[in-house]
């Protein structure tokens, strides 16, 4: 982690000289005062303040580092990396036999994310958005998400009858409203409480 350290008449002088050198605003940095220094007596014995100013992490930086951690606490050896920062922050995890990583259906994967989200976002003002992946999981989970909400629906017509999906995470039920959202004969509703909430497909 990136700091200086600086001296001035004042605190808050010595603040300006280190925000300069780290081209830095004050929400970016951590302040920490070693000595509010004095003006001692007509001149005299004058002490400067000082003062540590240090560059708070990134939101990336801090759950890749938390990730890392993570993962070699729970004796994975993996590669952690930053794929995109824009709308969220997306962290991806590869490696070898990291299936238990990802869990029933992104369980337990999602629960790392939650704890990811925690972490980056306990002191901030600002909401970061982060999002873990291993191996392309999501992707895939998407697809096949899509694919069975399009073979069901297609049986709902056929067979004139509501079909009742398995219990879903929330982000796995919005991938498949979505996905028959524009089917003008299928209506899609959530149903039930958590963990057990479920979608009903049926006809309008």
């Amino acid at each position: 982690m990136r700091y200086v350290e600086k001296q001035s008449k004042t605190v808050e002088d010595a603040v300006e000289l280190a925000l300069k050198d780290l081209n830095a605003d004050r929400d970016q940095v951590e302040i920490e005062v070693l000595d509010e220094g004095n003006r001692g007596i007509l001149g005299f014995l004058a002490k400067a303040a000082k003062v540590r100013v240090t560059l708070k992490k990134k939101p990336e930086e801090i759950a890749i580092e938390f990730v890392e951690q993570l993962m070699k606490r729970l004796g994975y050896s993996v590669d952690v990396e930053l794929e995109d920062v824009g709308e969220f922050i997306k962290i991806h995890i590869k490696g070898e036999n990291v299936g238990p990583i990802i869990g029933r259906h992104g369980s337990t994967l999602d629960a790392i994310q939650y704890l990811v989200n925690l972490v980056v976002n306990k002191d901030t003002q600002e909401y970061h958005r982060i999002i873990i992946d291993v191996e392309n999981y999501r992707k895939r989970r998407e697809e096949s998400l899509e694919k069975l909400a399009q073979n069901i629906a297609r049986r709902v017509k056929s067979t004139r009858k509501s079909f009742s999906l398995e219990p879903m995470l929330a982000y796995e039920r919005r991938i498949i409203h979505t996905a028959l959202q524009s089917d003008q004969e299928i209506v899609t509703k959530s149903v039930g409480e958590e963990p057990n909430r479920r979608i009903i497909i049926s006809l309008k």
